[in-house]
């Protein structure tokens, strides 16, 4: 199963004429797209016939709570914390990867299917269920090819990504194509749960203007980690999910200097446009912080955002605790020529917010 098999025939038909890289390797990948488009375009047009209406008078149940941060940053854990209390809701994987007729398939199909899903995602360990929270940017990618996701099936359209990660080129147009399948998405999952909705996409930390224009009382929680441990483990992250989502070989040219390239562009992103979230809805925390106290810096989240209900979200982590701590994270060969240019490339990060320089902290855990 890839990201591709969620999409409808019409968006399978676009993604083709990108030309997307593809090879026999992958020859049941490709040959199982039309059968599943056919499938996902016949249970989106019986979903729309049913619950059109509904979707229509459907509001959401208060502001989104959007979850910001690098890839590798610690927005999976946070992500996963968030989601525990039972006023919240959010994409899981089932919904992103089938956005167009979860309503009406996803409790027969997470059922009938729940064997074929790995216990633990390719590029962490962190466990994986048909339940388990996914980033929304997943199911946008599906609805719209309007995400640097479609970077999977063609590692070598640079200008692809780079256009879809902050829209700054992207035609208004199809901006608001993304909006209204946005909406949409979030529609549906409040229909389903009648929760309030919590979202993490890292793509969303260029899209801060766009998030205010449609949520103006949206909370945000941004999520930061030593910039060198991002890297390193981003690297790792984009070249598993090339392979696992690729129509052709899974080479990704340049990698480390694209993933450099992104830290950088997706931090100014942030730091240029995160005085735009009135002070009480933005909330900030370090994931070295949260790993350590895991059920601290959540009641923090809880306090400065006004979220309430914190008592009773502590006694759902609590016991969850302890198997948080046993989790372990990938381990990475240190590159001194990556070590140095990233520290250079990124020294406003480190200097800014206390980490130490790779060649630093190095030292320090041979100590």
């Amino acid at each position: 199963m890839c990201i591709w098999h969620g999409m409808r025939l019409g968006e399978m038909v676009q993604l083709f004429r990108k030309r997307p890289r593809l090879h026999w390797s992958r020859w049941n990948r490709i040959a199982t797209l039309p059968v599943l488009g056919v499938y996902n375009s016949i249970m989106a047009t019986i979903e729309t016939a049913i619950y059109a209406r509904r979707l229509q008078r459907t509001e959401l149940k208060g502001p989104p709570i959007f979850v910001l941060g690098m890839w590798r940053s610690g927005t999976t854990l946070l992500h996963n914390l968030m989601t525990r209390d039972e006023r919240h809701t959010t994409p899981t994987m089932y919904r992103t990867l089938f956005p167009w007729h979860f309503l009406l398939t996803e409790k027969v199909a997470t059922r009938a299917t729940s064997w074929l899903i790995p216990k633990s995602r390719p590029m962490d360990n962190v466990p994986m269920s048909w339940d388990a929270p996914q980033e929304d940017d997943i199911a946008l990618c599906i609805m719209t090819l309007l995400s640097p996701y479609t970077y999977l099936v063609n590692p070598d359209d640079r200008d692809l990504h780079w256009r879809n990660l902050d829209f700054a080129d992207v035609p208004p147009a199809q901006v608001e194509q993304w909006k209204q399948a946005f909406q949409l998405l979030l529609k549906k999952i409040t229909l389903r749960d009648q929760k309030r909705v919590v979202v993490k996409s890292p793509p969303h930390m260029c899209r801060i203007p766009l998030l205010l224009e449609m949520f103006p009382d949206a909370k945000f929680v941004y999520i930061r980690r030593n910039p060198y441990n991002v890297f390193r483990s981003s690297v790792h992250l984009r070249r598993t999910m090339v392979h696992e989502n690729g129509l052709g070989l899974p080479d990704v040219p340049d990698l480390e200097s694209e993933i450099l390239r992104t830290c950088r562009v997706t931090y100014d992103c942030y730091e240029r446009d995160r005085e735009l979230i009135p002070h009480e809805n933005l909330h900030e925390l370090r994931f070295e912080d949260l790993e350590v106290d895991p059920l601290g810096e959540i009641e923090k989240v809880y306090e400065s955002l006004n979220l309430g209900g914190f008592d009773d979200v502590s006694e759902i982590l609590r016991p969850e605790i302890p198997q948080l701590r046993r989790y372990k994270k990938n381990a990475f060969k240190n590159d001194p020529h990556w070590m140095n240019v990233v520290y250079e490339e990124l020294q406003d990060q480190f200097e800014r917010y206390g980490y130490p320089s790779p060649f630093e902290e190095l030292e320090a855990s041979a100590a």
